[in-house]
């Protein structure tokens, strides 16, 4: 095959980048002890378990021979692009992170970083949050983003305030029925 045909990455490839949550400028990147430990333990992973193995399959397919067609090979150096990807990532964002812990909040009647918050909407739905960091964010868990838009609105509220969520179908108020704290 015809070396115009075969086309071997150079690494600078952004095309296979994950998508990742993004800090708007001039915010810090707040998380809480859980998070920064999850995001440590990812970057020890990633560094000791499998950046090594990817690295031996990588040489193994090497020394196969024709690295042209050799799928270990070319998978392997992309695997190998997204693993030091990630790396990158994850140690920015560590050095970048400040560290709340919720449980050592001293006003526990009122909204902030960290406060699991349950929150009753205009239509009669009640809701359960907990604010955290954009690292830690999982909707499906109830977990958002301290800089989302229901968060900005619950915060600094105390239980029994009503506060007026802004979203792209008009103004919805929310009464905060309770706020705790991690003990």
């Amino acid at each position: 095959m015809s070396k115009a045909f075969v086309r071997e990455s150079s690494g600078d490839d952004e095309d296979d980048d994950l998508p990742v949550p993004e800090l708007p400028a001039g915010f810090r990147n707040y998380i809480t002890p859980a998070g920064l430990a999850a995001l440590r333990a990812e970057l020890l992973r990633l560094l000791d378990v499998e950046r090594p193995e990817t690295v031996a399959t990588v040489s193994w397919a090497a020394s196969n021979g024709d690295r042209s067609e050799n799928g270990d090979y070319i998978y392997g150096k992309k695997r190998l692009r997204e693993i030091d990807r990630r790396i990158r990532f994850l140690t920015r964002r560590i050095e970048l992170a400040v560290e709340v812990d919720p449980s050592q909040q001293p006003n526990r009647d009122q909204v902030f970083f960290g406060a699991k918050v349950r929150y009753l909407r205009s239509d009669g739905e009640e809701e359960v949050v907990t604010i955290v960091g954009v690292d830690e964010v999982d909707p499906t868990a109830g977990r958002i983003s301290w800089i989302a838009p229901v968060a900005r609105a619950l915060i600094k509220a105390r239980e029994g305030d009503v506060v007026a969520l802004r979203t792209p179908a008009g103004d919805e108020e929310l009464e905060i029925l309770e706020v705790s704290y991690p003990e």
